[in-house]
């Protein structure tokens, strides 16, 4: 009884009486959606898994199976498969909210919330190779042969990783296993995000987290996430219409392992961190622009600081930042010629230039207005 008792007052204290500022929008919504799409993923992923097989000579034909055998196979690959892009979608609405409104203040929220994106794009990748199609795997290929850039260890890490010296059947396992695996670590770790969020109260459109603007979370907040079903009512519609679109004519090729496409594409959610890859010559300086590409927003939460008057040049720098993000993405599904390869290291550069140039005004940002 003790125990019920205490789960009981743990969700009373997470969806109904959580004192919730009155001036949250429906941008505010990002995070119930992700909830959301984050059970839809490992509902729908379940049961492709139990008709999935991870072996190399019969992966791709497996896929092909749940397609065109299995009962309402078909539906549930589609849903999984754009289910990833939804995900995404409202990750990155969750990101950029986060740095409008200045959440990098909530430090623990913060830095979990990173940890959370970190691991959804590992677990977007070892998805993506599941498929064992051309693009898939030559994708596996050239992202795991970047860990060999770690010093002393990392050829034998790729090594561990392949299962092998390349990119096997044995490596398709690995990948397959730490695919239904990490959802899981996913869930605790977006509890503690919770946790963390409820602790300290979330920022609002105020700018503040304090408790004079405050009501229960519910019924006024549970009734807003409601407007969600709107979206997954648009997000069933083009998921029938447009199965597809958002994947790549690759895709529909078994690997083969004797011939890579001519131009290889990641999806559309990793094409910026691509184009920084592939703007810089050097292997190690790429592999390390790359990983600071989002280490960087790490730092953010050493900002100890918040001036009111900056807000409107937060707002307009992060803007900037959210353009340059969606031009290094176009360049990243560009082919490598002129001019392509002048614009992706300058908006690398401008990238880089914008975040830390944010980090740093609030960073100093008590010497600037003292």
């Amino acid at each position: 009884m003790k125990i019920n008792n205490s789960l009981l007052n743990f969700v009373n204290g997470m969806l109904v009486t959580l004192p919730s500022s009155k001036t949250l929008t429906l941008s505010w919504n990002f995070g119930s959606m992700l909830g959301m799409v984050l059970v839809f993923q490992i509902v729908t992923g379940t049961f492709l898994a139990f008709y999935y097989t991870p072996d190399s000579l019969m992966a791709f034909s497996t896929v092909q199976y749940i397609m065109y055998e299995v009962n309402f196979g078909w539906i549930f690959r589609i849903f999984h498969f754009n289910g990833a892009s939804l995900f995404f979608i409202f990750l990155y609405l969750h990101i950029f909210k986060g740095l409008f409104f200045m959440s990098y203040r909530l430090k623990k929220v913060w830095m979990s919330g990173l940890t959370i994106y970190l691991l959804v794009m590992m677990e977007a990748f070892m998805g993506y190779v599941l498929v064992w199609a051309q693009m898939s795997f030559w994708a596996a290929v050239v992202i795991t042969s970047l860990l060999s850039v770690i010093p002393i260890w990392g050829p034998t890490i790729v090594t561990w990783i392949w299962s092998g010296f390349g990119v096997t059947g044995a490596t398709l396992k690995f990948f397959f296993v730490l695919h239904f695996l990490l959802p899981w670590a996913i869930l605790v770790i977006v509890l503690g995000h919770l946790i963390f969020l409820h602790s300290t109260g979330s920022t609002s459109s105020l700018y503040c987290h304090g408790d004079y603007d405050k009501v229960c979370f519910s019924p006024e907040y549970i009734g807003k996430d409601a407007y969600n079903i709107v979206v997954w009512l648009v997000f069933i519609v083009l998921s029938l219409i447009y199965p597809f679109n958002l994947g790549d004519a690759e895709m529909f090729i078994e690997a083969d392992l004797m011939m890579s496409p001519v131009h290889i594409v990641p999806e559309w959610y990793f094409l910026f961190a691509y184009a920084i890859l592939r703007a810089i010559p050097n292997k190690v300086l790429g592999v390390i622009a790359l990983l600071m590409s989002i280490v960087t927003f790490y730092f953010f939460a050493l900002v100890n600081n918040y001036t009111s008057c900056l807000t409107k040049l937060n707002k307009f720098l992060v803007f900037l930042f959210i353009i340059s993000s969606v031009i290094l993405s176009w360049l990243g599904q560009c082919m490598v010629e002129d001019p392509f390869t002048f614009l992706s290291p300058l908006f690398s550069v401008i990238y880089f230039g914008l975040a830390y140039l944010l980090l740093g005004i609030f960073m100093t940002s008590k010497l600037l207005f003292k």
